[in-house]
């Protein structure tokens, strides 16, 4: 039945909406709260050099970054080739670099990969004339020997370009780049370089989420606030490096490191205002006019993750991280009757927190409950994906990828 169409009464549409978030926030009806799975894990790779993210194809094939290299693909043999970046790679890119939190980042596939093989990374680029982060479309071959058809489609967005007060040259990047299953669009987080304007400034890509067509045109809907760049469907934030999509309404949800005294987990909405403003209000001077780590009012008051004294429609974090700031990075949601209680969870990956949180959530997306997978080792958690196996594949900082799946399924 489509509620939009047809002449049903609303009362059983919004029994129905409220069953499919019931759904996929409990993720069964009658489960017992103790039949959590039993989780097996597996180191499926070793040895790599700061592996950054992961994006997988129909045929398992698992194409992957490493901050400083590139783009390397690990077919279903187990067969391993470096496609795109540095100098033995496929294809040399030779505006590619690496510098401080910055490389090549995210890595997404096209919705309709199997038939255009469109693969999409984000990447540092300096061409000599301009420093930025680039979103770059390539078209790997059936055999993925090779990547060809090299099209920049996001040129702009902001680069931390040398060391100030607060960090060094290519800090606060963002750098995750993830297609929403429901809407076709390619969602990109940005970071706001250690700059106190640029989260607010709608006339520039940083501290924002932008959302795309597989062209880099604006999408449809952005929804962006009157003499923004169209490309912008979020603003006002600070490093995203998680961003998921609820599999029962398909909201997007980011992961968003914090400035020390908080990380958040926040549902977005079309034009919002994360809440972010680091720049320096009337009276007050940080250095760099960044005031991320101290505060941006005369009060002394930290500056606020969300500040909803500034901003009283800022969107609305679900989760916080109780005062602290755990290094909060990749994010994904669990899907499938083997995850069992922990179908339609949000799992939230730590750097410095070093552990996987898996998040609860009710019908309006806030969280009621957290846990811990426990038994795993402590390590900088950098990506976390759902495998076409339904396994939760891990890239870490120690340059391992692990595959973890309930071993009683």
């Amino acid at each position: 039945m489509n509620c939009k169409t047809t002449r049903a009464l609303p009362v059983i549409c919004t029994v129905l909406f409220v069953a499919v978030f019931v759904h996929f926030n409990y993720g069964r009806s009658t489960a017992a709260e103790g039949s959590e799975p039993l989780i097996s894990r597996t180191v499926l790779m070793s040895g790599l050099s700061d592996p950054w993210d992961l994006a997988f194809a129909s045929d398992g094939a698992m194409l992957f970054t490493e901050k400083c290299r590139g783009l390397s693909v690990r077919t279903s043999d187990g067969t391993v080739r470096h496609l795109f970046g540095a100098t033995d790679a496929a294809l040399k890119a030779d505006d590619f670099f690496c510098q401080g939190q910055s490389g090549m980042l995210g890595v997404a596939l096209d919705p309709a990969f199997d038939e255009n093989r469109y693969a999409y990374v984000y990447m540092a680029s300096n061409t000599g004339r301009s420093t930025t982060n680039t979103v770059v479309r390539l078209t790997v071959n059936k055999t993925y020997t090779g990547v060809a058809d090299r099209k920049d489609i996001i040129t702009d967005i902001p680069f931390k370009q040398s060391f100030n007060w607060w960090g060094k040259a290519g800090a606060h990047s963002g750098g995750r780049i993830r297609f929403s299953p429901f809407d076709g669009y390619l969602y990109v987080t940005t970071g706001d370089n250690h700059n106190g304007p640029l989260p607010q400034d709608l006339s520039r890509l940083g501290g924002k989420i932008l959302r795309i067509d597989r062209d880099g045109k604006a999408a449809n809907g952005n929804n962006t606030p009157s003499g923004g760049d169209p490309r912008i469907f979020t603003y006002g934030h600070r490093n995203v490096q998680g961003i998921a999509f609820h599999p029962g309404t398909g909201q997007a949800f980011i992961s968003e490191h914090g400035p020390g005294h908080n990380d958040e987990v926040t549902p977005l909405a079309a034009g919002g205002n994360g809440g972010w403003d680091p720049a320096p209000t009337k009276g007050v001077s940080c250095a760099s006019d960044y005031c991320g780590y101290t505060s941006n009012t005369p009060d002394g008051t930290p500056t606020p993750m969300t500040d909803f004294a500034r901003f009283p429609n800022a969107l609305r974090p679900s989760w916080d991280n109780r005062g602290v700031s755990e290094g909060m990075g990749p994010c994904v949601f669990l899907n499938g009757p083997h995850w069992k209680a922990w179908e339609g969870r949000l799992a939230v990956g730590f750097l410095r927190g070093a552990r996987i949180e898996l998040l609860q959530l009710n019908a309006a997306g806030m969280t009621i409950k957290t846990t811990t997978i426990s038994d795993l080792p402590s390590q900088r958690m950098r990506s976390l994906v759902l495998g076409p196996d339904g396994a939760i594949y891990v890239a870490t900082d120690a340059g391992e990828i692990w595959r973890l799946e309930n071993a009683e399924k």
